[in-house]
């Protein structure tokens, strides 16, 4: 689990393809790999990716086939700037939300704009997203925890303040780009209490 309170901005190494998919290997940046041992959770871009070889200031994680199209993964070339955050542990504080770090789906930048020193997104979620992104409710872009201001059918935007334009690549998003999007675990969870109530009510009906 994850908090979506980016660590740091790393970059991208190398990228080699395999059978299984591809490997990455990221320069850490600011992020603290002390502690990181092969095994542990890294979220890239929101991602929850494995370690399984550690160096200096760098890891390495293999990426599956499913992870490459399901995600912007797929679109990483070596250069590209990258959000980091480090899996979570018990008693640590929780800035943003609740992240899984399962992107569950790519959302598209439509307009950026300029707010005073703030900026404002809008964005298009997949259509089977849009029900779980509600106003004033909690969103993950890019691995980045953010409160959603506006929701319009599949349609949504946020505002981004100086610090997390600074501190994340949120600020080199361009428009027409895609993104990683995780929705709220607490809307889905919701979701599914109210089918079950829904299919123990049509169970006592029949």
């Amino acid at each position: 689990m994850f908090t979506g309170i980016v660590a740091a901005m790393g970059a991208v190494l190398e990228r080699g393809e395999n059978s299984g998919g591809c490997r990455l290997r990221v320069a850490a940046g600011g992020l603290d790999l002390a502690d990181v041992e092969i095994g542990h959770s890294i979220a890239v871009n929101g991602c929850c990716l494995t370690v399984v070889e550690r160096g200096g200031d760098s890891f390495v994680a293999d990426v599956s086939k499913e992870t490459l199209r399901c995600t912007t993964l797929g679109t990483l070339a070596p250069g590209r700037r990258v959000n980091l955050e480090l899996a979570m542990r018990l008693g640590d504080r929780l800035g943003g939300h609740l992240v899984s770090g399962h992107v569950d789906g790519m959302g598209e930048l439509l307009r950026r704009e300029s707010d005073g020193d703030n900026l404002r997104l809008r964005f298009r979620a997949p259509a089977p997203l849009a029900r779980y992104i509600a106003p004033k409710g909690s969103i993950c872009i890019d691995g980045t925890s953010l409160t959603v201001n506006q929701v319009d059918g599949a349609e949504f935007s946020v505002n981004i303040i100086p610090h997390t334009r600074a501190e994340t690549i949120i600020g080199q998003y361009r428009e027409g780009q895609q993104v990683n999007l995780e929705a709220d675990l607490l809307a889905r969870y919701l979701e599914r209490l109210q089918q079950g109530d829904k299919e123990r009510q049509a169970a006592n009906s029949a």
